[in-house]
């Protein structure tokens, strides 16, 4: 009556198996589960009492009292456990046996030396651990009684056969009575004949080393053959695998010798792992230069490690260590191995908090590395939280901070929203550019606007690209006047034939006698171009809605700027910091304050013609200032609907006459030559300089002649 009432212990088990991937590991079996309310994953090895005899059940039972109660890094963790009259279990982190994992590490080339190296030294440092601080010997060391973590750290288990060498109460049978194949694994002499306690062990380790470098251990007498194992550790290996047992290392000892210069686990990648294990207690200044170090070491290194032993790392350094800008090139290299899912859990939280940090060094390497992870920004955190911070970097003191404030504008704009982008950001370049006093900042905005000018709204593309790339080729920094030049090239699809005649058109032809050969070389390739335009309208005027498409074309979501305007890479990555301290004198004026660069242009805009109705007479009036040529060239675009070839000469010949007019009147008006042959800046800094000295010289005889001033004398000069 009783039994009905009685609980069966499995159900209230907390934890799933999971049928597939069962490997036999000893006497148990090794099964994937998970936590039934968190699905967190782990490990659970099973023994069936009724499959085992009374030995292996005996072995069980010991093997789940030694896994409860052994606590070390480097052994297997417990998680939880059960015992029934049926079956046993043991729960424990993921873990994978180690002959699985080096299968597959083989499928992909192989594991590197760096890996095994640390794998090893954290075998024999459990070893150590239980030899000398636990009095224990293992006795059931070998591939087997080794496992793999999520980070690929190797973790000792098999604890079925862990005796005291103080004696046990309770004997346990040795490995070769449950498994016979195990007898080529014990060491040559027979037990208790000579040696130390770790004698056993240490021979043992020796066979493991062996298996790990050339596979399964074949005959005893296969030891005597290296095989693959490395130069570095063969005279180590072979003091464990002596016939003397005397003369075999203590495994601290071994570990020692291993860590010698030279030696096999003498390496970055075992300095790292050690530090990351005491870090908590390392001084900050010694953190920040591991910081710095790592990033150079982080290829190297495994992929499971890093992401599962040196990001978490990383991300408690920031939160709670102060570590600052120093993670972030480690963190964004660490984060090429995550998913998709992983990186927006666990980095981008991490990110989104740094914008908000006041330290320039933090924000400039965020802006520096931001391709690596703007993928992973939604629209709603890019607008939220991170350009409101972005922002201030565009008034910032700091040169280098403006300019890559302004070329992470590049990454940005296609997820900014129709106030960030057309009214917020647009204001920004418009203060740059007019005022900015860094002729490559200037220079950066005016790239940046023409690769960004696909994402603006036709309305704002209508009032500001023109008059942006028109203030720019009236920049003093010749590469701003090339950059305005290009910007308008880049741009072509965004201007009707009207305006390219109007507007466009005779702003690029002043600079063709532009002092510069860069600009003046730009500039023809420019008009050329424009006037294919106008010229493919005049020979078949059907075609000028086909090319004006794209005037008042709605604004893309993204992913195309990167592609088509070559001109813009080659301008942002050229212009750096550098050619900021570098820039000749002379050329580092801003612009004029009173220039409307960016700003809405006055008066009606020509649209799209299509709409031929509508749009007739406003294009009309608003060529009323243009000279009689060009506007018998608009009249016939808009009313006749065809042109005369012999008018479109004419419209050539008046473009080439009105370019030499206004290259005089521009050289002219902006004094690039004088009659003595200096430009206007060297001449008025040598009259300035000729002033002065006059000055200082009336000043040098009035002095003389007054002599020294008398006490109570007052200063009249």
């Amino acid at each position: 009556m009783w039994s009905f009432f009685a609980r069966d212990p499995i159900k209230d088990f907390n934890y799933e198996l999971l049928p597939e991937n069962q490997e036999k590991s000893g006497i148990w079996t090794l099964s994937r589960g998970k936590r039934k309310t968190t699905s967190e994953p782990v490990s659970v090895f099973v023994y069936e009492v009724s499959q085992g005899t009374e030995e292996q059940t005996q072995l069980a039972k010991a093997a789940l009292k030694r896994t409860k109660t052994l606590r070390h890094p480097n052994i297997l963790s417990y998680v939880d456990g059960l015992e029934t009259e049926k079956s046993l279990y043991i729960v424990t982190e993921p873990v994978t046996p180690l002959a699985a994992h080096l299968k597959l590490q083989a499928e992909k080339g192989g594991a590197s030396d760096l890996e095994v190296s640390w794998g090893l030294h954290q075998i024999v440092k459990a070893l150590s651990f239980l030899v000398n601080d636990c009095h224990l010997n293992h006795n059931n060391l070998g591939m087997w009684a080794v496992f793999v973590d999520r980070a690929g750290e190797w973790k000792l288990g098999g604890l079925d056969h862990v005796t005291s060498d103080q004696g046990d109460s309770i004997s346990l049978p040795p490995p070769k009575v449950i498994n016979p194949d195990l007898e080529r694994y014990d060491p040559p002499e027979s037990p208790g004949n000579g040696g130390e306690k770790w004698t056993g062990d240490v021979w043992r380790l020796g066979c493991l080393i062996w298996e790990v470098f050339n596979g399964n251990l074949p005959r005893a007498s296969s030891l005597r053959s290296l095989g693959k194992i490395p130069k570095q550790l063969v005279p180590h290996y072979c003091e464990l695998v002596g016939a003397n047992p005397k003369i075999r290392p203590n495994p601290a000892r071994f570990l020692l010798n291993c860590k010698s210069p030279g030696g096999f686990m003498n390496n970055s990648f075992v300095e790292s792992c050690l530090f990351l294990e005491e870090i908590q207690i390392k001084e900050p200044a010694e953190k920040q230069q591991f910081f710095q170090d790592l990033s150079e070491n982080l290829d190297s290194f495994p992929e499971d490690f890093c992401k599962h032993k040196v990001l978490p790392q990383l991300l408690t350094a920031f939160e709670f260590g102060n570590a600052g800008a120093v993670v972030l090139t480690p963190l964004f290299k660490v984060g090429k191995y995550l998913s998709a899912e992983e990186y927006q859990q666990k980095i981008i939280p991490v990110i989104v908090k740094m914008f908000s940090s006041t330290d320039r060094a933090m924000r400039i390497r965020l802006l520096q590395q931001m391709e690596q992870f703007i993928r992973y920004l939604n629209e709603a955190a890019v607008n939220s939280q991170i350009f409101p911070h972005v922002v201030h970097g565009f008034t910032d003191t700091n040169p280098a901070i403006r300019e890559q404030t302004v070329k992470s504008m590049l990454l940005l704009a296609p997820k900014l929203n129709e106030a960030n982008l057309n009214q917020e950001l647009m204001r920004h370049f418009a203060r740059l550019q007019a005022r900015d006093d860094q002729g490559p900042i200037r220079c950066n905005t005016t790239v940046c606007l023409g690769k960004i000018a696909p994402y603006l709204n036709a309305g704002m593309r209508q009032r500001v690209l023109i008059s942006a790339f028109s203030r720019a080729t009236k920049d003093p920094f010749p590469a701003s006047r090339a950059a305005g030049v290009l910007g308008f090239a880049a741009t072509h699809q965004y201007y009707s034939v009207a305006e390219s005649a109007s507007r466009i058109l005779p702003t690029l032809c002043t600079l063709t006698m532009d002092p510069d050969k860069n600009v003046r070389d730009q500039a023809f390739k420019a008009i050329k171009s424009f006037l294919s335009k106008l010229e493919t309208v005049s020979e078949d005027p059907s075609k000028l809605a086909e090319i004006e498409k794209e005037v008042t074309a709605s604004a893309q979501t993204g992913g195309s700027a990167a592609t088509w305007a070559g001109w813009a890479v080659t301008g942002v990555s050229s212009l750096t910091s550098k050619l900021i301290r570098n820039v000749p004198a002379g050329l580092e004026a801003p612009p004029a304050e009173n220039s409307s660069a960016l700003q809405p242009a006055a008066g009606p805009v020509t649209t799209n013609t299509a709409n031929k109705g509508v749009q007739q007479d406003k294009s009309y009036v608003s060529f009323q200032r243009l000279r009689p040529l060009e506007v018998t060239f608009v009249r016939c675009v808009h009313h006749h609907g065809c042109l005369i070839k012999k008018t479109f000469t004419i419209m050539k010949l008046f473009i080439l006459v009105f370019a030499v007019r206004e290259n005089r009147k521009y050289i002219s008006n902006n004094h690039a030559f004088t009659p003595s042959g200096l430009s206007k800046a060297e001449l008025a800094k040598k009259k300035r300089e000729e002033r002065r000295k006059e000055l200082e010289a009336k000043r040098a005889e009035r002095k003389a002649a007054k002599g020294p001033l008398k006490l109570g004398a007052r200063k009249l000069d």
